[in-house]
């Protein structure tokens, strides 16, 4: 059983490393990237979401992947920081920066879906992760074109794979970020379900 007062020592640290992540991965970087560029409110357009999904349907394949970018180095560089403070302050600020993607208090906590930083903190926690991620999503979209089916699809793989290479803690840490990937994109799998989703290099 944990010491109660080495708990009382650690608290202040994880949540200054939650709290540290929260306000990197709260940058909106589809927002500040399409709006440098010219493009205006990514907001404004077809899902309404910051991510580098509706970032593409702006035309610009370059823009996108620099959101996708963006969103997941803000992932990895809140781990590496707080890493050095030790492992579970690592986790805290992964965490973190995964919630301050989903809910950004400068836009009203309405931020993106979460995925390409979801995939960043992976990189930096449990690198194989990352691989079967990669795997799993590639997979599933050549086989079915469907980028959110297979985002959902990795998410599930994502923490039994980490399980099974023993990564214990940072499975537990993505069975709650996996789970959080499918409650924000309950829309999807309503869509896909009713055949509407749409594919990728579809219009929508």
């Amino acid at each position: 059983m944990p010491d109660p007062i080495s708990w009382q020592v650690a608290l202040p640290y994880l949540i200054a490393a939650l709290v540290f992540g929260y306000l990197l991965g709260s940058i909106p970087f589809g927002l500040i990237i399409t709006r440098l560029a010219g493009k205006g409110d990514v907001r404004k357009i077809g899902s309404g979401n910051i991510g580098a999904t509706n970032v593409l349907r702006t035309g610009s394949k370059k823009l996108a992947a620099l959101t996708l970018l963006g969103d997941a180095l803000k992932g990895t560089v809140a781990v590496l920081l707080a890493g050095f403070y030790g492992p579970d302050q690592a986790v805290a600020a992964g965490l973190g920066a995964f919630l301050g993607h989903l809910f950004p208090v400068w836009l009203g906590f309405r931020g993106g879906k979460g995925v390409a930083t979801y995939l960043g903190v992976l990189v930096a926690i449990a690198w194989p992760g990352a691989l079967i991620f990669a795997v799993v999503w590639l997979s599933v979209a050549f086989l079915t074109r469907y980028s959110s089916l297979s985002a959902l699809v990795a998410a599930v793989a994502v923490p039994i794979g980490l399980y099974l290479l023993g990564y214990v803690q940072a499975a537990e840490l993505f069975v709650l970020m996996s789970l959080i990937v499918f409650i924000k994109h309950r829309a999807n799998i309503a869509r896909l379900l009713s055949g509407t989703e749409t594919r990728i290099g579809g219009k929508g």
